[in-house]
């Protein structure tokens, strides 16, 4: 018995080398890496009014960000020059911009859009509170909240792409509409061609926007999104585009949302 149950042991041993040398009896191969991807994101449906068929019509999306920052320096806009505090300044001037820095100190900037001041043409004074540090707020264009933005050149912008985390949510602004963008790619909109979030009746479509930056978040639980507007952006799109960026009247989708801007030639890092 005890030499019948040896024989069977050895007979065992040498089957499994033997599937072992020849690569396994049962040959499992490895799951193709086409299973290992992320799934592709759902095309984002174009969003519908309540009751409503015009689809020139927007939906509804409450006005949702931050309290007006206290302590901060409201900052006005017009004809090309700023007013903060009791100074005003000229954009286009170096030493009007540093007048302007001087006034608003370090307390903070609440910049107050109005109807006809581009990304463009603040850049001088975007890059001089991004070198000094300042905590800057866009106001939004109904004036009842504001919004925390943390300001990135182009340059600082590129920097973050590249950085090894997942996500990398932003908003690319263009003057046809939205693109939601991560870092696998686009957020299909209702035509593959276009923007994710194309505009209606000549506005922006917040709700469609906002449902879209939830869906993204849910996704990837990024801890930052930018938003990167076209040059040509008036600064009162931004202030409306950036409500999207929360989901209600105290909850920010994301810790932080980096507002990216062009910084002139010439200026100091």
């Amino acid at each position: 018995m005890l030499r019948s149950r040896s024989v069977r042991r050895a007979i065992s041993l040498v089957f499994s080398w033997v599937c072992v040398l020849c690569s396994g009896c049962e040959e499992r191969s490895a799951p193709p890496l086409s299973t290992l991807a992320p799934a592709p994101l759902r095309p984002l449906g174009s969003a519908r009014a309540d009751g409503g068929t015009d689809p020139h019509r927007l939906p509804p999306a409450p006005v949702w960000g931050a309290p007006l920052p206290a302590g901060a320096v409201r900052v006005t806009f017009a004809a090309g020059e700023a007013r903060a505090g009791g100074a005003a300044a000229s954009l286009r001037a170096e030493g009007g911009v540093v007048a302007l820095l001087a006034a608003i100190g370090k307390g903070g900037a609440l910049l107050a859009p109005d109807a006809a001041t581009y990304m463009a043409e603040i850049a001088p004074l975007l890059a001089a509170l991004d070198d000094a540090k300042v905590p800057t707020s866009i106001l939004h264009p109904g004036g009842a909240v504001s919004f925390p933005v943390e300001l990135r050149d182009e340059a600082t912008f590129d920097a973050w792409l590249d950085e090894p985390r997942a996500g990398k949510l932003r908003v690319i602004q263009r003057q046809d509409g939205l693109e939601l963008v991560s870092g696998i790619g686009k957020l299909p909109g209702p035509d593959p061609n276009g923007p994710t979030v194309p505009v209606r009746g000549g506005r922006l479509d917040v709700a469609t926007t906002r449902e879209g930056l939830q869906r993204l978040q849910q996704r990837f639980h990024a801890s930052d999104a930018c938003l990167v507007p076209s040059f040509g952006t008036e600064l009162r799109a931004v202030g409306t585009v950036l409500s999207a960026f929360w989901s209600g009247p105290k909850e920010p989708l994301f810790e932080r949302v980096c507002l990216v801007y062009p910084r002139p030639g010439g200026a100091r890092r």
